[in-house]
């Protein structure tokens, strides 16, 4: 039988004993490998079919379906398949190591990143995730955490997306029957790079698609996603840094805002998605491990400028 007087300093010696992540949350390697791998074959394989030169309006037809098509497809486009997959995968893999080497700075359990390919869509991937014990981290850490992963991952998708802007024809027939709406930030690149636009110039029809315009638009996508001042979303995480409890009533409200604006604008697969965010992560932020942590001034302010990420990365129009 053990001594119960000596529990008290062995608990106080094991908590003062240097633990690395990976003591304590064990890494499944195997899994995140192969997703990562699939998610690099997914992309490839969107890459190829969809982007460019009207493959989109083949799609519509149902001729992708075909074999013989698929293989024509991957034969011509494989070049731009390898570099819509190297960019996208570029911009999610910064994002989620920039979370990553946070939780490993900050000593806070966390998984390896799990990439999760998407073939069946029009961009090849639902994005990539990691999991950590989100009540380890006090407020100045987890704000850090959670707003590494967009800043890192911003870093490679706003050179990719200036890149695509610039090889963009304006004075190119506009024919098939997609359009993408460019976000913001995008907008803001088209009339740096093509002064004089005509009116329309925020939105681009599938003739004019090339693959590093499609991995940044995909990139700021997700990004904006992420940075939605929801749950524990990456955005969630800064809010409830900023405000404490009173960002849960933000958070709601926010939601609500979103789901008003969906709704009006008729594109009723955005409720769905925020419905599905409510029900796995729950409206609100969990708190902290200790919430009366000081931010500082700079993080306050940072913080308060990366709020507005979700207005630049999306898209002004939808996909028609």
């Amino acid at each position: 039988m053990d001594d119960e007087s000596d529990a008290p300093e062995q608990a106080d010696a094991m908590a003062l004993a240097p633990v690395s992540p990976g003591d304590l949350w064990p890494k499944r390697i195997r899994l995140p490998i192969l997703l990562f791998v699939a998610t690099c074959v997914s992309t490839f394989f969107v890459g190829s079919l969809s982007w460019p030169l009207g493959m989109l309006a083949d799609s519509h037809n149902g001729a992708w379906l075909d074999d013989i098509h698929i293989r024509q497809a991957l034969l011509t486009n494989w070049g731009n398949g390898a570099i819509y997959a190297a960019c996208l995968i570029g911009i999610l893999f910064a994002h989620e190591m920039g979370h990553y080497i946070a939780t490993l700075i900050y000593r806070v359990p966390a998984s390896l990143p799990y990439f999760l390919p998407f073939p069946i869509s029009i961009i090849g991937t639902f994005g990539a995730v990691i999991a950590m014990e989100g009540r380890r981290p006090n407020r100045r850490q987890i704000f850090d955490i959670g707003l590494a992963g967009p800043l890192a991952g911003l870093v490679i998708a706003v050179p990719v997306l200036w890149i695509g802007i610039s090889q963009l024809e304006q004075g190119v027939d506009q024919f098939g029957p997609y359009q993408i709406g460019l976000p913001w930030v995008a907008i803001w690149m088209n009339q740096l790079a093509h002064p004089n636009l005509p009116d329309g110039a925020h939105l681009v029809w599938n003739s004019q698609l090339n693959p590093w315009l499609m991995a940044g638009w995909v990139g700021m996508l997700i990004t904006g996603l992420n940075m939605m001042p929801i749950s524990q979303l990456d955005g969630g995480h800064v809010l409830y840094s900023l405000f404490g409890r009173r960002a849960h009533w933000i958070a709601r409200g926010f939601a609500a805002f979103a789901a008003a604006y969906i709704a009006y604008s008729g594109q009723y697969a955005w409720i769905l998605m925020l419905s599905i965010v409510f029900f796995i992560l729950g409206p609100d932020h969990p708190p902290t491990s200790d919430d009366s942590v000081e931010l500082g001034w700079f993080r306050t302010v940072l913080g308060a400028v990366c709020l507005s990420i979700p207005f630049l990365c999306f898209s002004v129009a939808a996909v028609v």
